[in-house]
């Protein structure tokens, strides 16, 4: 019979210098949530946490590429009570929600696409924000886990990247 060591508590994803940060930051999350029994998921609502957290890893790394000058590293953190994510980038800049009147939007017009994706992280997570880092932010984000979950208890396997103020909601 084949023994399953515990899942590891910190997941981290070097993405400087990557080919496609996004799609393998997804994949790089699907086995994270694998691993941790979000998926396969026996509840519906299990398996829609677990595809907000797809969503939110391509949100968030897609906006480090986009604006920050390119996504650094993203770390998923479980604990038996929340999902931490954390992608760092080398702008300093914290980032802006679409329509905040602190952000510039593209000189094609209000019509185009995107700018939403700070949106939908402020909708889905239950608390966001940005801290500064040695070389840029680091921009993380909070979702409770779902029933089942099994990462390892808070205080084991840190990857010493948590920290920084929640956006408040």
């Amino acid at each position: 019979m084949e023994q399953r060591r515990p899942a590891r508590r910190n997941w981290l994803l070097v993405l400087d210098g990557l080919a496609d940060p996004v799609s393998r930051s997804r994949d790089f999350t699907h086995r994270a949530l694998t691993a941790w029994h979000w998926l396969p998921a026996a509840t519906a609502e299990g398996r829609q946490a677990a595809e907000d957290v797809v969503l939110l890893v391509s949100e968030v790394v897609a906006n480090a590429c986009l604006h920050g000058g390119g996504a650094g590293a993203l770390v998923l953190d479980c604990t038996p009570e929340r999902l931490r994510i954390e992608v760092t980038d080398i702008n300093p800049a914290p980032p802006v929600p679409a329509g905040s009147g602190g952000g510039r939007r593209r000189s094609a017009g209000a019509g185009w696409p995107g700018g939403y994706g700070l949106l939908i992280v402020d909708r889905l997570a239950r608390e966001w924000g940005s801290r500064p880092g040695a070389a840029g932010k680091c921009v993380w984000l909070e979702v409770p886990c779902p029933p089942g979950t099994r990462c390892p208890p808070a205080g084991r396997d840190r990857a010493g990247f948590s920290g920084g103020s929640p956006a408040r909601r």
